[in-house]
């Protein structure tokens, strides 16, 4: 029983802690916080859920996250200018426009020729300029997943700093999620200080 106990309690508290960080995330975010490229570039994220403007994708630089064939998602750099070589914003997308261009671009043009070719003919679209809307490293988890996409990056040989910035573009806080980490919390702790109440009025025998 005490070994219920202790493994409940220990459950307990993991969704106390998850349901208080979706929960704060969810407060200090109530909405998207606009911010330009160059601010987000000079200055870094004031918050994690951002609007940016003024961006340039890069189309070009795009790199399949999947590594194969069966893409659902790209991960592109987001330029301060079109022709601009640093990068320190980058942003996972699951446009399928984006999608549907680039699995042409890779997999169904055979030569060189073919995708200069195809490169000029969308070549505004490849270098548009996109504001967008998601949400930076918010967890321990998302910063495990942003030192992995530096790690990506940098076995591509694509020169990365420290402080590069990843954007989720379409992911918002949660709200029922950390409510309902909350109310299970609470709950199971509810039922361990019963338990522990029956237990103590139980007679000794």
């Amino acid at each position: 029983m005490k070994r219920f106990r202790v493994t409940l309690l220990v459950v307990c508290l993991i969704l106390a802690w998850l349901g208080y960080s979706d929960l704060r995330l969810l407060l200090q975010n109530p909405e998207p916080q606009r911010i330009s490229i160059s601010d987000l570039e000079n200055n870094g994220a004031p918050r994690e859920w951002l609007t940016v403007s003024g961006g340039y994708q890069d189309l070009l630089q795009a790199i399949n996250m999947s590594g194969t064939m069966e893409i659902d998602a790209f991960l592109v750099p987001l330029k301060s200018a079109a022709d601009s070589r640093e990068i320190r914003v980058w942003f996972e997308t699951r446009d399928p426009r984006i999608i549907t261009l680039l699995k042409k671009y890779y997999f169904q043009l055979d030569s060189d020729k073919q995708r200069q070719q195809f490169v000029a003919e969308n070549r505004p679209f490849f270098f548009a300029q996109r504001e967008l809307t998601g949400m930076t490293a918010d967890s321990l988890v998302a910063d495990s997943n942003r030192g992995k996409l530096i790690e990506l990056l940098q076995e591509m040989n694509i020169p990365t700093s420290e402080d590069v910035i990843f954007i989720s573009e379409g992911k918002k806080p949660a709200v029922l999620r950390g409510i309902f980490f909350a109310l299970m919390a609470v709950i199971g702790l509810l039922k361990i200080l019963f338990d522990m109440r029956k237990s103590a009025k139980k007679p000794n025998r």
